[in-house]
């Protein structure tokens, strides 16, 4: 069982990984592929902490060779499981924590970037999974049928009937092909309820623009 956080746990400053399109949700799991030297580096220093945390956080574009600016909220992860290809890349899954607020960025001469995270408003993560007692699974699995159609994706129907509304809803909104901007809202629902609206909404409303262009999402 992945280790469990209290607030007071928490390191003040986290390095953190921008990555456009990846999200990482409380109780999630995320796999990377890490290849880039300076993203090594910030694993083999990680792997030395006792949290072992890396927040993921998606960046703002920016122009060709200029740092992008990260957005303000993210989720930290722990590593707990990696391995090491024979090229050198190393393969990780992170196991999602608690969402933070970037409080500002710390200069250093690591060739990663570091943050200094406010966990205080996202405590609530650290507890067991969150429940969402208005979910109706059969009017949501619906919903998500039709969308996998529209995408030509498949899934276990079967595992989806059975799943946890938490497992179910956080394993989606992390793996479904929506842009940034949407990943970040759903990263920044207040709850589970929330989080299952914004998700049921943006199915919609790909379903709605596949139907009217008569193709599948790219």
């Amino acid at each position: 069982m992945p280790r469990r956080f209290a607030l007071a746990d928490l390191p003040e400053t986290i390095p953190v990984f921008p990555l456009p399109g990846a999200l990482l949700l409380p109780r999630g799991r995320l796999p990377l592929n890490i290849f880039e030297p300076r993203y090594l580096a910030m694993l083999d220093d990680c792997l030395k902490t006792d949290h072992r945390l890396i927040g993921m956080i998606q960046p703002f574009e920016s122009r060709e060779g200029e740092a992008p600016r990260l957005r303000q909220i993210g989720c930290a992860g722990r590593v707990i499981a990696y391995s090491e290809a024979e090229d050198g890349r190393y393969l990780i899954t992170l196991a999602g924590v608690a969402r933070f607020r970037v409080r500002e960025e710390v200069e250093g001469f690591q060739p990663y970037r570091r943050v200094k995270a406010d966990w205080t408003s996202f405590e609530r993560d650290l507890g067991r999974s969150e429940d969402d007692p208005a979910f109706d699974r059969e009017d949501f699995l619906g919903t998500l049928k039709r969308f996998f159609s529209v995408a030509q994706r498949s899934s276990d129907w079967d595992t989806l009937q059975e799943a946890e509304p938490e497992m179910l809803i956080n394993s989606l909104a992390m793996l479904c092909p929506f842009e940034v901007e949407e990943k970040q809202a759903l990263l920044e629902a207040s709850s589970l309820t929330e989080r299952r609206e914004t998700l049921a909404a943006l199915m919609q409303f790909a379903i709605a623009a596949g139907d009217e262009g008569g193709g599948s999402l790219q």
